[in-house]
């Protein structure tokens, strides 16, 4: 049984709004280049929105109160998500928002501060907790009745709408707003960095030249409504989370296991979940980081999973770089506009598949070809998999 999605808001680096990805996408567009904002990362490539912190609060009427641009973002998308939704004691009401650094953004301001003697604001210390953010997006939104934050690496925002789905089905609540939100900071790059598997040029997933990743930044939400919630809503389904699957496999700190054995069965349970037929799974938006660890490790899992016959499939974080706990949320997004506009995205920056798989992803827009379901991977530190099932019907 399906979870019916009838809402989704986006902010990332090819687009402020859902049309504006969705516009960037369709002219294979990349929101990846020099850094315009976090001044910590000039002469690196990465995936930052277009909007500074000024812009963000005068747009979302926050006031002049500190709040973190990972705030900024999730509740600029939040928003986009929830529309204009009305609350009613008649349906229960929640939000699971995720992150991996939380408001690192302003404490990183602080410190600078505190070091150089300044007197800092310690008003910015608020919002470093991962919780924050979730908690203002709730506020802002008059949401109560159930509030969480996950934060699970990169598989975050995967693993809050793998929640959500379930807290539906299992009657706990009738409506929730689920995503990811993360924003770019000299901590995460530093960090990643220092794992030496930052390409200091364009990212190119699923390529045999692969050499690292590019971070990004942005939000993702998606509102998922039980029957009882539609029928008082009157909001309309555009697309069902069918299934879900989350396997730890535990090899390494930050690695891929090498024979994809986590990743294997995330994807083999999100199928047996969703009740799809693997024949039946249109499309593919991988996790494809474009290391040499997690491509490898990802193509090895779709052959396992899909033997000779794997599905269209390609990464989408050319466009906007790794979005970390935001990536599962935001590329939930791309695979419900998939199945909308029967759109098959390019793998931007391909040109030779990888030696021991031999793997080629969708190296062009594919259009008006029918995208009944679509497989999406997040694959997070820890082993921490998890894949998601969408498509367009219950």
């Amino acid at each position: 049984m399906g979870v019916g999605i009838t809402g989704i808001g986006i902010v990332s680096a090819i687009g402020l709004t859902v049309a504006d990805n969705l516009q960037s996408l369709k002219e294979s567009r990349s929101g990846i280049g020099p850094v315009q904002y976090l001044k910590e990362a000039e002469g690196l490539l990465v995936g930052e929105v277009k909007m500074s912190n000024k812009a963000l609060q005068n747009e979302l009427s926050t006031g002049a109160k500190a709040i973190s641009r990972t705030s900024l973002l999730g509740l600029k998308a939040a928003k986009e998500a929830w529309a204009d939704n009305k609350h009613t004691h008649k349906i229960r009401t929640g939000i699971i928002s995720s992150t991996s650094v939380g408001g690192m953004d302003r404490t990183e301001e602080f410190y600078k501060a505190y070091l150089a003697g300044i007197n800092p604001d310690y008003h910015i210390l608020k919002t470093h907790d991962s919780g924050s953010t979730t908690e203002r997006i709730a506020a802002e939104l008059g949401i109560s009745g159930y509030i969480n934050t996950l934060s699970t690496a990169c598989s975050s925002g995967a693993n809050a709408i793998m929640l959500g789905a379930r807290l539906l089905l299992s009657g706990k609540l009738d409506r929730v707003l689920v995503g990811g939100s993360d924003a770019l900071t000299k901590f995460t790059i530093s960090g990643f960095r220092s794992l030496m598997i930052y390409d200091d040029q364009w990212c190119r997933p699923f390529d045999e030249t692969r050499s690292g990743l590019n971070l990004g930044e942005g939000a993702a939400f998606l509102l998922l409504e039980n029957e009882k919630s539609i029928q008082i809503s009157g909001n309309k389904t555009i697309g069902y989370v069918n299934g879900w699957a989350n396997a730890a496999d535990a090899y390494h700190q930050t690695a891929s296991s090498p024979d994809g054995k986590g990743a294997t069965l995330a994807i083999t349970n999100a199928l047996a979940k969703s009740g799809i037929a693997m024949e039946h799974i249109s499309y593919i938006n991988a996790h494809g980081t474009g290391t040499k660890n997690n491509d490898l490790s990802e193509s090895v899992a779709l052959r396992n999973v899909f033997g000779d016959k794997i599905p269209a499939f390609s990464s989408t974080k050319p466009f906007t770089g790794h979005t970390l706990a935001a990536a599962g949320a935001i590329e939930a997004v791309f695979s419900i506009l998939a199945i909308q506009q029967k759109l098959i995205f390019p793998n931007l920056n391909y040109n030779t598949p990888i030696t021991e798989t031999g793997l080629e992803p969708v190296a062009s827009l594919q259009t008006e070809r029918p995208v009944g379901a679509v497989l999406s991977n997040s694959f997070g530190f820890g082993g921490n998999n998890s894949s998601l099932v969408f498509s367009d019907h219950d």
